[in-house]
């Protein structure tokens, strides 16, 4: 397993492009984001003093928008379709195959922090349906043998 980063030191690099106007928050957020896998408190308490913000504003924007997570993510983050066209091509079977093969249920990460299993109303591309999302990866027309492609060529 790779080595956990230094917060801090992760944080000042991502902070030392920026100049500290608190309308930086949400790119200075998803950088961090970006680098940890999810928001660490650390260094949303980091952020908010760079800022001048309050922690309490600081965590107010970050939990207002979906993108932010607070506890650590997968490596690869596969997101399945539930919109209505995925449901009718079966898509809660390849949310159900995923489960079972990755011994976790939606909104869960694997103990090893390989995989976070996540869902979707729509991704917008109903004529490929049903759709899977691993990273930026878009699959479309998934069967479950096709799955077992696509996650042979993932591990």
């Amino acid at each position: 397993m790779p080595a956990k980063p230094d917060i801090a030191q992760e944080l000042k690099k991502i902070m030392s492009r920026y100049s500290g106007a608190s309308s930086e928050l949400i790119p200075i957020l998803q950088e961090a984001q970006e680098k940890f896998g999810y928001l660490p408190e650390e260094a949303m308490q980091q952020v908010a003093k760079f800022l001048r913000l309050t922690d309490n504003m600081v965590y107010g924007v970050s939990t207002f928008y979906a993108q932010f997570n607070f506890t650590p993510t997968g490596r690869n983050k596969i997101t399945v379709c539930r919109g209505t066209a995925c449901h009718v091509r079966g898509g809660e079977r390849i949310l159900a195959e995923l489960e079972r093969r990755l011994g976790i249920k939606e909104g869960e990460t694997t103990d090893d922090l390989e995989y976070t299993l996540e869902t979707t109303a729509c991704f917008g591309s109903c004529a490929l349906a049903p759709v899977m999302v691993i990273n930026k990866n878009v699959y479309g027309r998934v069967t479950p043998a096709k799955l077992a492609e696509i996650m042979t060529g993932n591990e």
